[in-house]
């Protein structure tokens, strides 16, 4: 079946024999035109199935109500999480959302970048790969904001809103010593990104407080898969050879924590499958609350992270931003900011010390 022509205004027009700005104003509501010339012309759009061409009229106006959206990896339920909370935001405010993915690649970032250039998008959110700052630098000279989520890129002036990875490991880590553990792992990405190096300052900075023993072989780095120069989705595999090593050698009594739920996960298997009970003989805990964390046998004690209060901060202040924009070429308005969001403590049976004060419990989650 040969396709329709998309309806104009000048179909209408020509329909009502009336002029094309007249039909435009009368559809814009304008008060220039009379009710009932606004009525007849609203009819016939409707009989018409008019739909308003969004890109000519971002032309016109110069812009495109359209929010770009860069992350790294789809199949992570923060960033599900987060794709929600910036799309509903941004449509309250009449905004659309472009969403590109990067797996990771630095050489896919710098192709979205410019993608998002061609298209005029009015701001940016990204979560950045962390290799490499000049494309950005390029998109916010042509006069359009770019905002960091979750993850730093130094050397960028840009606005950052994300987690407290430092402290949501280090309530994480004192849980786990209060707890009564005494030799603790910590086993997170190979990923050079800031939130890893965060989590592994948060973990050991407690050890150091608490005046226990940690070395390398207490941080145990789990190899990310790739396929050429693109990362691949998590996958409790990636741990569970990890956690069969770590099960040969570690001590009764000792704690591990993850840096994902996923890695966790692998964890869980590795450690039954060796005759290691949870928490009886190794307590773990991991980081995100994924949606079967609560399902597993003992349900996993893990950090809850605010992914719908990351995007809508984030909506807000790159909305901010848009307003006021300098010029293409300008140096920015404002110094940039920087915005770390807490995360919550949840605590369930695969840890066997008590909660700490403020934390919520599994009974809540």
């Amino acid at each position: 079946m040969t396709p329709r022509r998309r309806a104009t205004l000048r179909d209408i027009a020509a329909a009502l024999d009336l002029s094309v700005n007249t039909v435009s104003r009368a559809l814009a509501g304008k008060d220039a035109v009379s009710a009932e010339t606004r009525e007849r012309v609203r009819a016939e759009a409707d009989r018409l199935g008019y739909v308003p061409n969004t890109m000519a009229r971002s032309l016109v106006l110069q812009n495109a109500m359209t929010i770009g959206l860069v992350i790294t990896n789809p199949s992570n339920p923060f960033y599900a999480r987060l794709i929600s909370a910036i799309e509903e935001r941004g449509r309250v405010h009449g905004y659309s959302l472009m969403l590109m993915v990067t797996e990771d690649s630095a050489e896919n970032e710098r192709r979205v970048a410019e993608e998002l250039m061609r298209w005029g998008v009015d701001g940016v959110l990204a979560v950045p790969v962390q290799h490499g700052i000049d494309h950005w630098e390029r998109l916010g000279k042509s006069g359009t904001p770019v905002l960091l989520l979750n993850r730093d890129l130094p050397g960028l002036d840009a606005d950052l809103v994300g987690v407290d990875y430092y402290d949501s490991a280090r309530r994480a880590t004192e849980h786990l010593v209060d707890g009564g553990a005494r030799e603790l792992y910590l086993v997170e990405e190979d990923l050079d990104i800031s939130p890893v190096a965060e989590r592994i300052r948060g973990f050991r900075a407690v050890l150091d407080e608490r005046g226990i023993t940690v070395s390398d072989d207490h941080v145990l780095r789990v190899p990310t898969r790739r396929r050429e120069a693109s990362s691949q989705p998590w996958d409790p595999i990636d741990s569970y050879a990890i956690g069969r090593r770590l099960a040969a050698r570690i001590e009764p009594g000792s704690a591990v924590l993850a840096g994902n739920d996923y890695f966790a996960l692998g964890l869980y298997r590795a450690f039954t499958e060796h005759g290691l009970s949870i928490p009886g003989d190794v307590a773990v805990a991991g980081h995100g609350d994924h949606p079967f964390a609560a399902y597993l046998a003992p349900p996993l004690t893990t950090v809850r992270l605010p992914a719908a209060r990351v995007g809508t901060t984030a909506v807000d202040l790159l909305l901010e931003r848009m307003a006021g924009a300098p010029p293409a070429g300008a140096p920015p308005a404002e110094a940039p900011s920087r915005t770390l969001l807490e995360a919550d403590l949840v605590v369930r049976a695969s840890t066997a010390g008590p909660a700490p004060s403020g934390a919520r419990t599994g009974r809540t989650s």
